[in-house]
């Protein structure tokens, strides 16, 4: 169950996260919105370019997952510096070197500016789209109208071909135990457990192999051997019980997320609509590199 709900209930991230590159002039992050107060020394300077505070304050956060540099031990903040020069130093050196107009240097540079303009601009809108208490319940009903509403318990013998599957199958039916079976034959990882496959939703499985299990009785196996991409299985059912779903104080902040992010891909399809895109290639044949057509 508690598998389940992790899965079922998983945290949607809202953006794209976010990513820094502090080398050059070029990719020095934004100056700070003015305010009244006088500006901070820039905490290094190198070969006469300055390191603002804003940037060593983006870099710290971005090194640390989001942690401000006020948190870091005197040692810490001296290491994270040393390094941001030295990223610095070697941006720098690129930029003498022309590296700026290499065609996969120029793409990746625009790719990160594309990156956090994005991620500025859905952190912008979403300000003050906080979801009300109604959004936060119709989202939870939506996701328990669509969640699974049984929990299956099963194993499961996996061989490579059709032909050994239905010679397992004839053992089986004629008295053989299935955990021997599968410790004895199966190809995967569960044939330790005597292919014990632990709970599990439908959702969880691939359609052939969830479609056979939903067809079992318990303790039934499947008399014809089933089919995935992964090789042909053999498939008893130990048990079914009902999902409860997830208390909604319980989940409230997943939810928010869910809200939040579909808030914002409601956005980015206004955008499309007033948008003039012209796609002049598939994306396979837009891939550039040495395979031939």
């Amino acid at each position: 169950m508690t598998q389940f709900l992790r899965t079922q209930w998983a945290c949607v991230p809202i953006v794209a996260a976010v990513l820094l590159t502090a080398c050059g002039k070029g990719q020095q992050a934004a100056a700070p919105a003015p305010t009244d107060k006088p500006a901070l020394a820039p905490v290094a300077t190198v070969n006469g370019t300055p390191l603002s505070r804003a940037v060593f304050d983006v870099y710290v956060k971005n090194i640390t997952q989001g942690k401000p540099g006020a948190d870091l031990t005197p040692d810490q903040k001296n290491q994270a510096l040393d390094d941001l020069i030295k990223i610095q130093l070697i941006g720098a050196q690129g930029e003498k070197d022309g590296l700026e107009t290499d065609p996969d240097v120029a793409a990746r540079l625009q790719i990160v500016k594309m990156r956090i303009l994005a991620d500025a601009e859905a952190q912008k809108f979403l300000k003050d789209k906080e979801p009300t208490d109604a959004e936060l319940h119709a989202e939870y009903d939506a996701q328990v109208a669509q969640m699974d509403k049984t929990e299956y318990h099963a194993r499961h013998i996996l061989v490579a071909s059709k032909e050994q599957a239905e010679q397992l199958i004839k053992k089986l039916q004629s008295g053989a135990k299935f955990e021997d079976i599968a410790k004895a034959n199966s190809t995967d990882g569960s044939k330790a457990n005597g292919g014990d496959l632990g709970w599990f939703t439908l959702a969880r499985m691939v359609k052939p192999f969830g479609d056979a299990v939903k067809g079992l009785k318990k303790g039934e196996i499947t008399t014809q051997p089933v089919q995935t991409q992964f090789g042909w299985h053999i498939i008893k059912l130990e048990d079914t019980r009902d999902v409860t779903p997830p208390p909604f104080e319980q989940v409230k902040s997943q939810l928010s997320n869910a809200v939040m992010q579909k808030k914002l891909q409601a956005y980015v399809e206004e955008l499309k609509k007033t948008a003039t895109i012209n796609k002049t290639a598939s994306a396979d044949q837009a891939t550039t590199g040495d395979k031939k057509p």
